[in-house]
């Protein structure tokens, strides 16, 4: 698609598009699974289970024969872990703050759908970008996971344009694919989490390499 469209908001996944949170995710749900006697996971195993919220997180990272009752506190202990520890370790990557404030002073509107849980995410935007993003959301029972468009569609309503002129950022195939459904080009990140070849076989209408490149969908 033609990069001459009008855009008047970006709206961005926060889990390796925004945010690196791998080392935050990873602390949290090996404390949360500890408290309930299970053994921990290593960085490379939850990164394979990041991308389609907390609640499926767990649910691959608890034994397999866990209970459903244990199951449940595990994610509940997820939760409350997340708001004392869950932004410990968390960094920006390289460039995201600087490109975030070029779109803001050119007018862009800007949002944030994770398929974090809703709180989570509240948190992580009020400490890293609460003058920047005006708009955050996350899984909550009002806002399905993505790929449902729910989320998305809220969001641009939230910021008063229309889907069409939305750009949504992601670096996994669920987040091309929320885009598609909702009406929105889709920018595929390269410095994300996801293995390329999932990413590209979603078929993004666009890809960029570093958060700079984002300014490219700004018309001058």
């Amino acid at each position: 698609m033609s990069e001459q469209r009008t855009y008047k908001a970006f709206i961005f996944d926060l889990d390796g598009t925004l945010l690196h949170t791998l080392p935050d995710l990873v602390n949290v749900t090996n404390k949360a699974l500890a408290d309930q006697g299970f053994p921990p996971h290593t960085p490379e195993e939850i990164l394979t289970y990041v991308g389609d919220g907390a609640a499926r997180l767990i649910a691959q990272a608890v034994p397999a024969d866990a209970t459903p009752k244990q199951a449940e506190r595990v994610f509940q202990n997820f939760k409350n872990f997340y708001h004392d520890f869950g932004i410990i370790y968390t960094t920006e990557f390289e460039g995201i703050t600087a490109a975030l404030e070029q779109a803001k002073e050119a007018g862009m509107g800007l949002a944030i759908l994770s398929n974090k849980f809703e709180q989570g995410v509240l948190d992580v935007r009020d400490r890293f970008f609460p003058d920047l993003i005006e708009v955050a959301h996350g899984e909550s029972d009002a806002v399905p996971r993505k790929p449902d468009p729910t989320g998305l569609l809220l969001c641009a309503r939230e910021l008063g344009v229309a889907p069409e002129e939305c750009l949504f950022f992601g670096d996994s195939a669920s987040d091309m694919q929320a885009a598609h459904n909702a009406g929105m080009e889709a920018v595929a990140v390269t410095w994300g989490y996801q293995p390329q070849e999932r990413l590209m076989a979603a078929a993004p209408d666009h890809v960029i390499e570093k958060p700079v490149d984002m300014l490219r969908f700004i018309k001058q």
